[in-house]
């Protein structure tokens, strides 16, 4: 019996140094295991006709990496599932992903990214989304979010950069009159509550916030004030669907004198679909160049679409803004297994804090976080729509 139980203890050692031996604390025995994501979409909600095309994104660069051996040799698993843009779910699903093993998280919304902030900073999951709150940007405030994006309040104070300079250059006196039309919900509310309004006064534009009502089929009303108020541009933060339906009223009331600029979720082919004429002259505030204007960081997930039957022009501009993100987090993950330490949240976090200038392929504008600041991207382009394509209009606008 003893010398079974040496043999024995023998044996485990021997298993033990043998599942060391990759080094770094990736062992062998590790070689090929996946790292768990978790991930919500809005795939039947409020704002589903964006969130599709950004979840195909995600799940598209993560099929394409995979199919590429993964990072160092270990897939990406991927757990989501549509949340219907309801804050109740998001918190469930979220708790059940990381219960299952998910190191990482894919958010979706303001609304439900903001409310999980808390539980994100306990469980220690480096958490990037759809959302570009400029709260979770702030590790004071969310520590572990990260914001590949440009900020809302960012692409609103940048849109009204351009604002003053496009008064100044048409030649306007006095002090520009701007409405910003926006949904009623925290993400609406965002660039206006976290600097938008302060900046508009600091800087003499003549400021009004109008909610756009939830469900409505018709802007008439809001428009006919905004009018009346004599506003020389109006700036949308909403998504497609309302903003298009505004512009084809506002066309019906003969604003053609106002100038209509649209921050990131409406700015995308869909408005231009849905508008119609309605959508010539719009300005754009876009942290993710749209796909009518090629750039180098497209290749690959158009490369990987047509492979599949279909292409980025096809899958339009929030399929490329949920590939880049989802490769953003990868960057993270890589730099972690490259260093030899364990994945886990907490080291995944202390490698994206050390992203510098990481390169999109001009996409975006470069990418930095450090430990005192998750805004990744303080510049973006602004475009505008002629002959119903956005075509470039500014070099990189940085609100800075």
């Amino acid at each position: 019996m003893s010398r079974k139980l040496v043999s024995l203890v023998l044996l485990v050692v021997l298993v033990t140094l043998a599942a060391c031996a990759g080094g770094g604390g990736q062992g062998a025995a590790e070689k090929g295991e996946p790292i768990k994501v978790g991930a919500i979409f809005d795939l039947s909600g409020a704002t589903a006709e964006v969130g599709t095309p950004y979840a195909d994104g995600v799940q598209g660069y993560v099929k394409w990496l995979n199919a590429k051996g993964g990072v160092d040799g270990r897939p990406i698993e991927l757990l989501f599932q549509d949340y219907a843009y309801k804050v109740d779910v998001a918190e469930q699903l979220y708790s059940q992903f990381v219960q299952d093993g998910a190191v990482v998280f894919m958010g979706w919304g303001t609304g439900d990214t903001e409310a999980l902030r808390g539980k994100v900073a306990e469980n220690k999951i480096p958490f990037m989304s759809a959302s570009y709150s400029h709260v979770l940007g702030d590790p004071t405030e969310a520590p572990y979010n990260f914001l590949v994006g440009t900020s809302y309040s960012d692409q609103f104070i940048s849109s009204m950069k351009w604002i003053l300079e496009d008064w100044k250059a048409k030649g306007g006196s006095g002090a520009p009159v701007m409405a910003l039309l926006h949904n009623p919900s925290p993400f609406g509310l965002s660039p206006w509550e976290q600097g938008g309004e302060e900046w508009a006064k600091a800087n003499g534009i003549q400021a009004t916030a109008y909610e756009m009502p939830r469900g409505a089929t018709d802007y008439t009303a809001e428009l006919t004030r905004i009018k009346d108020a004599g506003a020389n541009y109006v700036v949308f933060q909403n998504t497609s669907s309302p903003a298009a339906t505004a512009l084809k009223n506002a066309k019906s009331l003969g604003m053609d004198a106002v100038t209509f600029v649209c921050l990131n979720w409406c700015a995308d082919e869909i408005l231009v679909n849905l508008a119609g004429d309605a959508a010539e002259g719009v300005v754009g505030a876009i942290p993710f160049t749209p796909p009518s204007v090629t750039v180098p960081g497209m290749k690959d997930a158009d490369d990987y679409l047509k492979s599949q039957g279909s292409s980025l022009k096809d899958k339009g501009l929030h399929y490329i803004q949920g590939w880049v993100t989802m490769g953003a987090m990868t960057e993270g993950i890589k730099k972690v297994l490259a260093d030899g330490k364990p994945i886990t949240g907490e080291n995944i976090k202390a490698a994206l804090e050390t992203l510098s200038n990481y390169d999109t392929g001009g996409v975006t504008s470069p990418v930095t976080f450090t430990a005192t600041d998750h805004r990744g991207s303080k510049a973006l382009k602004l475009f505008k729509v002629e002959g119903g394509q956005w075509k470039q209009l500014t070099d990189f606008v940085s609100a800075q």
